[in-house]
């Protein structure tokens, strides 16, 4: 706070007696600040109202404009202006203060402190008042604690009214609001402040904690959450409700339970559970699910025997299962390339039909692998035509040291398409389209090979039953599926919806393959145009 002349002049009389001090620079110093001048120019005037009724004046103000608003454009703005609740609200306050009519501050918590305590460090316990301005039922974006028998902040929510004024701090303890004691009840006190309205002054003793800036992060979730639904919440109406797919910025991870976010889109912060707490929790509803259909828990030896497996490409849906799906850190990153093309869905669903017309519509753009097979090649077949022919010893140890992306036998012969082949084909400018066992998405979905994954999903079983029908009668399927066969369609595309949802970048359901093409076409052209959420370990 600036000093006054006269508390200027004060301390250069002490100074003058400091053997540090220029004698001759004080006394000439001093002659300046005693002039009539410098304090003409030095001193603040007061400044006055000139009114105290301004909103009187603005209403009639807008009653002379009413009638000119329909024929000039700049009464009808003037007119908005005024009316803005803002505007209004400032002309009330101005009011309210030039009038002497506010509510009388509350005094000063250092009004004991004496010039002779000036030096001394504030009390740990000294109190303090903050005052702020709202409407019952507004969130003020705070939560609270019990600690030693006090209702402390436990987190400000970003972006939220106590956030941007900046009065208060995590840890400062709440005794009252508006002369009340508060207790030690959070939800007494989150319902005693959800309910004031007006000027609400609240009571606290400070933390000084240093308040510092925490990482931000954005997360892409993968499950739905309703805070309304959620008992562990500290406060319901602080939540942040949001469905798998939705990308939220983080604010704040300090807290083990609750992370602070918001959408994309905007709107304030609020509380959604950790990736610890909702690990906790999805782990604990599914041990009890898994108690539940097992049986008596006091069945001694019996039940079905345990099977001891280790993690095998052919057996990852077993362990794909149980996997916890939360949340996925991403970053946002400028149009680019992709180096694959992925397409995964059921068997039936249609992806072989897309690829080959993608890889029919553009040749210089799309290309794919030739799959290795351990067989011997027949009288009229050419090596790395339709397949790359080895011996089965040479597959066994490829797919033993790992060069396989995937692999199955059949008819006693080994088939697979090498990670290699894969290179290759992106090495010659062009992006790798492939059709894949969803298992083999853990090892495509890294900055190696920067897919992009389209899950082909089956339509309803009659519109399936319907195309398969049309394309025997056209000639383009030689053999029309059974009706077993079809719903088994059906009911795998749901079952790789559900377990590998959380990979796929674009949803295209096939009931039309005309139709299914061209928004696989569009949405590829988007790629190179738009910005694109990647997971943050291909940026980083």
């Amino acid at each position: 706070m600036p000093l006054s002349p006269s508390q200027v002049l004060d301390t250069l009389s002490d100074s003058t007696s400091s053997t540090m001090a220029n004698d001759l620079d004080l006394i000439f110093l001093k002659g300046i600040m005693e002039s009539p001048v410098a304090h003409e120019n030095l001193e603040e005037s007061r400044l006055e109202a000139v009114s105290d009724n301004n909103m009187e004046l603005v209403q009639d103000i807008l009653k002379e404009l009413t009638p000119l608003t329909h024929r000039s454009k700049a009464a009808d703005e003037l007119a908005c202006i005024l009316k803005e609740p803002h505007f209004q609200s400032l002309m009330e306050t101005h009011d309210s203060v030039a009038s002497k009519t506010f509510e009388t501050p509350p005094p000063s918590p250092c009004s004991f402190m004496d010039a002779a305590f000036n030096n001394q460090p504030v009390p740990p316990d000294a109190v303090r008042m903050v005052g702020i301005r709202k409407v019952s039922g507004e969130h003020l974006g705070v939560t609270f604690r019990v600690e030693s028998g006090e209702l402390v902040i436990a987190r400000i929510l970003h972006g939220g009214m106590i956030d941007q004024q900046g009065l208060l701090y995590v840890g400062d303890i709440i005794k009252e609001v508006n002369a009340k004691e508060v207790g030690n009840d959070p939800k007494v006190l989150q319902q005693m402040l959800k309910e004031a309205s007006g000027s609400v002054v609240l009571k606290i003793l400070p933390s000084y904690q240093e308040p510092h800036t925490p990482r931000q992060a954005y997360v892409k979730c993968h499950f739905d959450y309703d805070p309304s639904h959620d008992n562990l919440i500290p406060c319901k109406e602080a939540g942040l409700g949001f469905s798998s797919g939705d990308i939220l910025q983080i604010f704040n991870q300090e807290d083990l339970n609750w992370w602070q976010a918001c959408h994309l889109e905007g709107g304030s912060a609020g509380l959604i559970p950790s990736q610890l707490l909702e690990e906790k929790r999805k782990a604990f509803v599914k041990r009890d699910l898994e108690l539940v259909t097992t049986g008596p828990l006091c069945s001694g030896m019996g039940g079905k025997k345990k099977k001891k497996m280790m993690y095998l490409t052919t057996k990852n849906a077993e362990f794909d299962r149980h996997e916890l799906r939360i949340y996925e850190e991403v970053a946002k990153v400028s149009p680019f390339r992709r180096k694959t093309l992925v397409l995964i869905g059921a068997q039936g669903v249609g992806r072989r039909s897309l690829k080959n017309k993608l890889l029919v519509s553009d040749p210089l753009r799309y290309g794919t692998t030739i799959p290795f097979t351990s067989r011997k090649p027949k009288v009229d077949e050419k090596d790395a035509q339709m397949y790359s022919f080895m011996t089965r010893s040479e597959m066994d140890l490829d797919i033993k040291n790992g060069r396989f992306l995937e692999h199955g036998e059949y008819d006693g012969n080994l088939y697979g398409t090498k990670i290699n082949s894969i290179h290759e084909v992106v090495d010659s400018g062009k992006i790798c389209i492939l059709d894949v066992n969803p298992q083999a998405l853990k090892v495509l979905r890294t900055s190696e090979f920067l897919p992009y994954v389209v899950f082909i999903e089956a339509p309803d079983y009659e519109v399936l039953k319907a195309m398969n029908k049309s394309a025997k009668e056209a000639g383009v399927m030689t053999k029309q599926l059974t009706d077993s066969e079809l719903k088994r369609t059906v009911d795998e595309s749901e079952r790789i919806q559900r377990a590998y949802g959380h990979y796929f970048d674009l949803n295209i359901i096939n009931d039309s393959l005309e139709g299914a093409f061209c928004g696989l076409k569009m949405a590829l052209e988007r790629l190179g145009a738009e910005q694109q959420w990647v997971p943050v370990s291909w940026v980083f």
